[in-house]
């Protein structure tokens, strides 16, 4: 049998970080990079990653998708380039109509009917069309805050409340989300980047909220989030984030999904860069009052960095493997750390 042949869109931190993963992995092989940063094309993927090239053939980044979005060639794109479904729909759009699969680690696609239900629509009908599948997962949304506790929720009678807390670093993460978090800025600056809408600050409570009430079969009458600057009292500085005292080092979100007016699911997701300066340590939380109450904690937080390139790279056989349409986390097996040859979990 022939390896998973996969192409990166996207080659900043989570796609170089996917791509180093791969290159560890058994049965699967890069075909494909594609990145329009200047610094980064017509160059080796391994002069990118500084590693040695071994006996992996070699992979040059590309500014021309379409060159390498062959079905002969590539069986599924991990797509690390957006934040929201609008604005990586023609890039869906484009890779399904080609015939082939795909991860995103767009944050809306967690869960798109939550906020763009007309084009998860139509991306389950492009997918179903061209026999493929199409899925978007990460750390969060897609794992720590939505699919574990659905995953708690299986060894319970009943629930009533849901808590779900991640105190995380941001300081892995790359510049497209240090912009949507408000690294670095000043706090006039955020509070008017609040007012009109231009700062996002974490996206996937709304996706995180839909998969879990959705998953457990409750409705959810009104969902609200709000979100705070922190703002650091010392100078800080991750590779790809700067947060100079009195600036805003992160944002403090938390939200909201209400069942008869009362809060049934409640979001907390403080933030920031290097939280360890001021002595903020991270952590996973999730509580869930029914029968039994269950109370989860994970100390330090897992690595938001590490833990989305894998949950993104482990996910693919059961991509390819999926009935064709779009998929959401709860729809496939679990995730799960694959230390064999990732072809021996296809079906033939």
């Amino acid at each position: 049998m022939e390896n998973i042949k996969v192409v990166i869109w996207g080659f900043g931190a989570m796609g170089r970080g996917m791509a180093d993963m791969l290159l560890t992995k058994n049965g699967v092989e890069i075909t494909g990079v594609c990145d329009l940063h200047p610094k980064l094309v017509n160059k080796s993927i391994f002069e990118v990653l500084e590693s040695d090239r071994k006996n992996h053939s070699n992979v040059i980044v590309s500014d021309n998708i379409e060159k390498l979005l062959n079905k002969d060639n590539c069986d599924i794109v991990l797509l690390a380039t957006d934040s929201y479904t609008k604005k990586s729909f023609s890039k869906m759009k484009m890779i399904l109509e080609k015939g082939i699969n795909i991860i995103s680690t767009a944050e809306e696609m967690a869960y798109p009917k939550a906020q763009e239900p007309e084009l998860a629509i139509e991306l389950d009908k492009l997918a179903k069309d061209n026999s493929v599948t199409v899925i978007g997962t990460g750390i969060n949304p897609g794992f720590i805050m939505d699919l574990l506790v659905v995953a708690l929720t299986g060894a319970m009678t009943d629930v009533t409340h849901i808590e779900a807390n991640r105190v995380n670093s941001l300081s892995p993460f790359g510049p497209a989300v240090m912009e949507e978090q408000g690294v670095g800025i000043s706090v006039d600056t955020f509070n008017a980047g609040i007012k009109n809408g231009t700062l996002a600050g974490h996206v996937g409570f709304a996706e995180s909220v839909g998969m879990i009430s959705d998953a457990i079969g409750i409705k959810i009458d009104k969902f609200q989030q709000q979100m705070e600057p922190i703002i650091t009292t010392v100078d800080r500085k991750s590779k790809y984030g700067e947060a100079l005292q009195g600036n805003v080092a992160g944002v403090n979100m938390t939200g909201q999904g209400l069942v008869d007016g009362k809060v049934f699911i409640d979001m907390k997701h403080p933030q920031q860069i290097e939280p360890e300066l001021e002595g903020t340590h991270t952590g996973d939380y999730i509580n869930i009052k029914g029968t039994p109450e269950i109370h989860m904690s994970i100390t330090p937080e897992i690595d938001g960095g590490i833990g989305t390139i894998a949950v993104c790279v482990n996910m693919i056989p059961h991509v390819i493997n999926a009935r064709p349409g779009l998929k959401t986390m709860i729809d496939l097996p679990v995730p799960r750390a694959i230390l064999s040859d990732m072809r021996d979990l296809l079906d033939e």
